[in-house]
């Protein structure tokens, strides 16, 4: 991978996760962004069974993980938070397509979600799952160390390390102090969505890819859990069929989510209050500092006023790889562009992304 191509300075530390994953085993795609549309849904408060709800969280102290070679938090009321998904098959995701069952995970999509002060605002930044970085030292939560590796995919950070590894290994690549940390699993996305009532998109093109068992005539569909789970691991029925146009049906995806959220009215209907909070709660793992309701559900109500013409998103500025048409390369100037804009508080230059890999995918799901 050419230095000249890369992006960030990178740093050392220790890493932890929940579980121990392998190497290399296969698994489709896990839908990380849809933590993202958890975390913008707004705050349901407390006094919804607490106790209940609280057993539902999971979470790893990314923290002490860490330690204190990190870089610096922001002190102008921004917030920086690192989404992830996992494709373990335990817990039934094994029938939805992950990984292997037994216990193992991959994260494939990762998203970091820039809350402006205020909150607002955000601006969100995907970063390929194929893009190649170097990874720095991680020690995962069994106290196994695992040496930095150079020009290896971003995924393999989740996949060698664990939470603490990936967050590492973005902190590394764009010099930004995550602030906090949210991981999804297939199941979990498949239930929110359908205790939603579905979620509706309008597509401009057919989509057919039987990989992901979807066929979807262009119109409007509301989608339930599992044909949403379709639409956004496609990645052969639209565009370029690279995981770039992934990203981009996956980020009108969860702009139709929050929208959705806004108009079921969860925030005037106990029942549905507490339905889908149950849900969310079981569906996430998140780092130590939000790892209980009312910590989880405070956070989210300082963000329910975002919506999603408030929401501003785009992937990694990379191309692709010469060497192979299957990786990408972050674009080290435009990257600048990109972190020097999040760590100012600042919107995304539209420069960043400008004759960039797109995937060519981004008007094929018109989210409203």
């Amino acid at each position: 991978m050419s230095a000249e191509s890369t992006a960030g300075t990178r740093q050392r530390g220790k890493g932890r996760r929940r579980r121990e994953p392998e190497k290399g085993h296969r698994g489709l795609k896990a839908a990380a962004w849809t933590a993202a549309g958890i975390v913008l849904l707004g705050g349901t408060g407390a006094g919804f069974v607490y106790v209940k709800l609280n057993g539902n969280i999971e979470s790893v102290d990314i923290d002490q993980a860490l330690g204190t070679d990190r870089p610096e938090k922001a002190d102008d009321g921004s917030e920086n938070i690192l989404v992830l998904g996992s494709d373990t098959r335990a817990d039934g995701n094994q029938d939805l397509g992950g990984g292997a069952d037994d216990g193992s995970a991959r994260s494939d999509t990762a998203m970091i979600v820039h809350v402006h002060e205020g909150h607002r605002k955000a601006s969100v930044v995907s970063i390929p799952r194929d893009t190649l970085v170097d990874r720095p030292a991680c020690t995962d939560t069994e106290g196994g160390t695992h040496p930095a590796a150079g020009g290896v995919m971003f995924n393999s950070a989740y996949s060698t390390g664990g939470a603490a590894c990936a967050v590492k290994t973005v902190e590394s690549l764009s010099d930004l102090r995550m602030d906090h940390y949210l991981e999804v699993d297939f199941t979990g996305f498949q239930k929110l969505v359908d205790e939603l009532g579905g979620v509706e998109v309008t597509t401009t093109e057919d989509i057919e890819d039987p990989d992901s068992h979807l066929d979807l005539p262009a119109g409007t569909h509301r989608l339930d859990g599992e044909r949403a789970l379709g639409l956004v691991r496609t990645r052969h029925g639209v565009g370029d069929g690279s995981d770039l146009g992934r990203i981009q049906l996956q980020q009108a995806f969860i702009k139709a989510l929050v929208r959705q959220v806004k108009e079921v009215g969860v925030f005037t209907s106990p029942k549905k209050l507490y339905a889908l909070a149950d849900t969310a709660t079981k569906a996430v793992t998140t780092d130590s500092g939000l790892g209980s309701v009312n910590s989880l559900m405070s956070f989210a109500n300082g963000m329910k006023g975002i919506g999603p013409a408030d929401m501003h998103m785009i992937t990694l500025p990379v191309v692709y790889d010469s060497a192979n048409a299957n990786r990408v390369l972050p674009l080290k100037d435009k990257s600048r562009l990109v972190w020097d804009a999040l760590r100012n508080d600042q919107p995304i230059p539209a420069g960043a992304t400008r004759d960039t890999a797109t995937g060519e995918a981004r008007d094929v799901v018109d989210a409203g």
